[in-house]
């Protein structure tokens, strides 16, 4: 008796796309130069140079070795403090990779992003030297970190997409808020947030629910960190 081997469809598995090494190799080296750790400090740059009648004071109190205070400020709290955090849990083996990829990896670093942006924002509002749209911006970072944390309880939602959905929502404040003319910035930055989300959508490191979820929190934080500090 010939035996009938019936074809059966297993629903469990969900295949993926597969990739090109050369697409995924670009898709890594955009997800690494696109780090929402250097945005802050980015950020800070092209303000800084493109409306520099906002930051006289900080451009008068410049400190040696050719850095400008508030770029030194910023970077400091906001990219040197992050990475040294990841680097010491990395080496004590509280995270598996640098690259954060478990919902666990990211729980520390939540909590020191959570300091580490919180005290900037309060230094500058402190200090009244930095204008409110710029306090502002660090609030909203905050406050994109603090979501994040808690949605990172549920599901890992992109911190790329977080960070880059921040910058949009500045943005639109600075283009609403105070009718800025950045209508060509705005149009790069929402093209450079496409690459980036596709990025990582190429690697396999997020659904695009957690994409979306992330992008909309980055800018609802602004949104919210310009309405209370702006």
């Amino acid at each position: 008796m010939e035996q009938v081997i019936i074809p059966t469809t297993d629903h469990s598995r969900q295949d993926k796309p597969e990739f090109s090494p050369a697409l995924r190799t670009a898709a890594e080296v955009v997800s690494y130069i696109s780090h929402p750790l250097f945005l802050p400090t980015l950020v800070t740059m092209f303000i800084v140079n493109a409306i520099p009648e906002y930051f006289v004071y900080f451009k008068e109190d410049s400190i040696r070795f050719a850095f400008d205070k508030l770029y030194f400020r910023v970077g400091f709290t906001t990219l040197f403090l992050p990475i040294f955090v990841v680097m010491l849990c990395k080496a004590l083996g509280f995270v598996t990779s640098f690259q954060l990829r478990s919902q666990k990896d990211r729980i520390i670093p939540y909590i020191a992003c959570t300091i580490f942006y919180f005290w900037a924002y309060f230094a500058f509002k402190r200090e009244g030297h930095a204008p409110p749209f710029f306090n502002a911006f660090f609030l909203g970072v905050f406050i994109a970190i603090v979501m994040g944390m808690v949605a990172n309880t549920y599901a890992k939602i992109s911190m790329h997409m977080i960070g880059w959905g921040g910058v949009l929502g500045l943005l639109l404040m600075l283009m609403i808020g105070m009718n800025m003319n950045i209508s060509l910035v705005l149009m790069v930055t929402f093209l450079l947030t496409g690459i980036v989300a596709t990025a990582r959508l190429v690697l396999g490191a997020h659904t695009p629910a957690e994409i979306y979820t992330g992008l909309g929190m980055g800018l609802l934080a602004q949104l919210i960190g310009y309405a209370i500090a702006g």
